[in-house]
């Protein structure tokens, strides 16, 4: 069943779990998240982001994703990961998404406030919910100094004020997470979170959850995370999928059988952050 991500962190934030949001880049990735979301009966957030849509076409991977969850028994959630405009933004709600990211958060607080006010007016009028980020998140960069890090990091006052003249209905932080894997144990200011709780009341986002060790993970739901953000442990499991196969089976050229053991090595990732994150038998 086809659900908005407000619908699915609202109840989220009243049980005290998070929803995993899984990037989706294709058939075989969307049959591993669908496949361990219905097996452990978990709601689920399908994302896409800009660089998937160009890839695989956003009326082919849109399409893809909506079958499975019109047919799907638990709840599921179509949604755009870090949609750059609100062009594109409204070319996925077009295209039947039940979410959209907008995300300006590289631009100054103001430009950034306008930026999803536009977007959060335009989704709501047709049902659609809307996240936004403030802070900036990065890649892995063993360069960036403290005072660096601190000024990308989420400000718990802005977050509050932010949100008021939004409208959002979710708010990811920066926290000291990052996109991709990281070098060495990621540093994540749980204070800075437990601030920004204090000051907001809507669900709130972590991105670049891939490889934050799981004691880091139950600690940031605590605090209020509500939706959680995997895409590189996933990515990293069809790799290896795919390079254990070609090894054993240098002369296979079928794509069927070289994509096949990918799903459940997928699946085995999923179903695992489902567990972690506490939605297992929410849906």
């Amino acid at each position: 069943m086809l659900k908005t991500n407000a619908d699915l962190l609202l109840a989220a934030q009243q049980g005290g779990y998070a929803v995993g949001a899984f990037n989706t880049n294709n058939l075989e990735i969307t049959h591993a998240i669908m496949g361990a979301a219905q097996d452990r009966r978990a709601p689920v957030i399908v994302a896409t982001s800009a660089g998937a849509l160009k890839y695989a076409g956003i009326g082919f991977l849109s399409q893809i994703v909506l079958t499975y969850a019109h047919q799907a028994a638990v709840p599921v959630a179509l949604h755009l990961d870090h949609g750059p405009n609100f062009a594109s933004c409204m070319d996925c709600i077009r295209h039947g998404y039940s979410s959209v990211m907008i995300d300006a958060s590289k631009l100054p607080f103001d430009e950034n406030v306008a930026a999803t006010r536009q977007v959060v007016e335009a989704a709501h009028a047709v049902g659609v919910s809307v996240e936004a980020e403030l802070g900036r998140l990065v890649g892995i960069e063993d360069h960036v100094v403290v005072s660096e890090r601190e000024v990308a990091m989420t400000n718990p006052d802005e977050a509050a004020e932010f949100v008021r003249q939004t409208g959002i209905d979710a708010l990811a932080v920066a926290i000291g997470n990052a996109h991709g894997f990281y070098k060495g144990d990621p540093q994540l200011d749980f204070d800075r979170l437990r601030a920004i709780r204090e000051r907001v009341d809507i669900p709130l986002v972590l991105h670049g959850a891939s490889g934050i060790p799981d004691h880091d993970i139950r600690t940031a739901i605590s605090l209020g995370i509500c939706k959680i953000n995997i895409d590189t442990e996933v990515r990293d499991a069809f790799a290896r999928a795919v390079r254990q196969f070609l090894a054993k089976h240098p002369d296979e050229i079928d794509p069927r059988p070289i994509l096949k053991p990918t799903i459940q090595a997928m699946q085995t990732v999923v179903a695992r952050k489902i567990e972690l994150f506490g939605s297992a038998g929410r849906g």
